[in-house]
């Protein structure tokens, strides 16, 4: 089992680079107890949760290391004061080089975990940016920017324009599914204020893909 990698470090907070299938809370049941959280407790046993990456997404994430930092944070996410950017490929040739996605999104109960397109949502904002088109391959890859934190608001948008990730076994196309044995989905980008010195970080993670 490779260590997690750390991208930035400081007595008050860490950043890691969660791989791709790994939960990042445990789940129910003795299968999901390996988790992020779990793996860094063992070397770092004052880690906690702010938010999450779905387990299928790779990426940065912040552990505080202690409650203020905990608090402060928790409030910046509250407030969209923390910003992130994710790189994904997709399937089809995407037309626009950028525009927003505007949909309410709702837990799909009958088929949970997904997540739905509602009237009922709550309201989820997501900007994107085509960054590369292969029309060979009937791809492109895009800087994506949620604006709301929704649950697989990513994946359920870009669904929604016609262009699924690939790899996701949950949304999009026999075919996009097909295309790759993981969910090209990865948080390269996070900036936020640190919970206890003056002024912003800025990190990045490059996509393994």
């Amino acid at each position: 089992m490779p260590p997690i990698e750390i991208v930035f470090q400081d007595p008050h907070l860490l950043v890691v680079n969660k791989p791709a299938n790994l939960l990042t809370v445990p789940g129910k049941g003795p299968e999901k107890q390996d988790c992020l959280i779990n793996r860094m407790l063992k070397t770092h046993p004052n880690s906690r949760v702010v938010h999450r990456l779905d387990m299928a997404t790779s990426g940065l994430v912040i552990l505080p290391q202690n409650q203020t930092s905990l608090s402060k944070l928790a409030r910046s996410f509250q407030d969209r004061e923390i910003h992130k950017e994710y790189i994904a490929v997709v399937e089809g040739c995407v037309e626009l080089e950028h525009g927003f996605v505007e949909q309410p999104l709702i837990c799909d109960w009958t088929n949970r975990p997904k997540q739905m397109i509602h009237s009922d949502g709550k309201h989820a904002l997501t900007e994107y940016h085509r960054l590369e088109q292969n029309k060979t391959k009937n791809q492109s890859r895009l800087l994506l920017k949620p604006v709301t934190g929704r649950s697989h608001q990513l994946r359920v948008h870009t669904e929604f324009l016609g262009h699924p990730i690939l790899g996701d076994s949950l949304y999009g196309t026999e075919s996009s599914r097909a295309q790759s044995d993981r969910l090209l989905l990865h948080a390269q980008r996070i900036q936020f204020k640190h919970p206890v010195y003056p002024g912003w970080i800025t990190l990045t993670c490059r996509a393994p893909f």
